[in-house]
């Protein structure tokens, strides 16, 4: 029988590597302060499961001596988000909205998603002030609460523009048959953080996270900012 703190702590480390994707098992280590060697046991049969897979990274500046480090990134399995009850029945739906009231109901039912967007993340976002980091910082950190996976990392050296990653899509497998969710979710985040904001990758178009291009300018890094990159390096 499995450990249940071997359960929980393999738990974490899926976690993480949906959410920091792609990731190395040394820098999981050193955000759950345990071994390298520990992590890859978990790396390991997380991999066997299916949960998990390595992930071409192209290399950073010249290659050093040594293995090159491996990068992982979950599966649909991982993320939990091999199509349910609920997917199908949205799918249905939208599938019927289309064939009764054609195209224009679904663009209809993804403008009025958007709205819903900004309505509940708006508030928060300004909520953080000015400096557009924070505000990126700000909207990430919501959207992980409500299971989206979220995180923000630097462009180059972080002072002209950030990406904002989401690990997990909730609505992935619906959003496959209808993109217009995601085009919707994307204006709602360039209105939430009031600048261009571009699309570089989805999961449901079969990228292995949702990644969108937030320009910041050149603001003041706060501290807390700081920290949020160290930690996704």
């Amino acid at each position: 029988m499995a450990d249940l703190s071997d359960i929980g702590t393999r738990q974490t480390v899926l976690d993480l590597v949906i959410e920091k994707g792609p990731v190395t098992s040394g820098a999981i280590a050193r955000i759950l302060g345990l071994t390298t060697a520990a992590v890859r046991r978990h790396i390991t049969t997380l991999e066997e499961s299916g949960e998990i897979e390595e992930h071409d990274v192209p290399p950073r500046g010249p290659r050093g001596r040594g293995r090159p480090a491996r990068y992982y990134v979950a599966t649909d399995t991982g993320r939990g988000t091999l199509t349910d009850g609920h997917s199908e029945i949205a799918v249905k739906a939208l599938s019927y909205m289309t064939r009764t009231m054609g195209e224009e109901a679904v663009e209809a039912f993804a403008s009025s998603r958007a709205r819903e967007i900004e309505r509940k993340y708006t508030p928060i976002v300004h909520a953080a002030g000015s400096d557009p980091l924070m505000r990126a910082s700000a909207l990430a950190d919501a959207l992980t609460e409500d299971g989206y996976a979220a995180s923000i990392r630097p462009v180059g050296d972080g002072h002209f523009a950030v990406q904002l990653c989401q690990g997990h899509c909730p609505i992935e497998k619906v959003a496959e048959e209808f993109p217009q969710l995601c085009e919707a979710e994307l204006t709602a985040f360039s209105k939430i953080l009031g600048v261009h904001v571009q699309r570089l990758s989805t999961l449901a178009g079969g990228g292995h996270v949702c990644t969108t291009h937030v320009p910041i300018g050149m603001p003041v890094v706060h501290p807390a900012a700081r920290h949020a990159f160290r930690r996704n390096r």
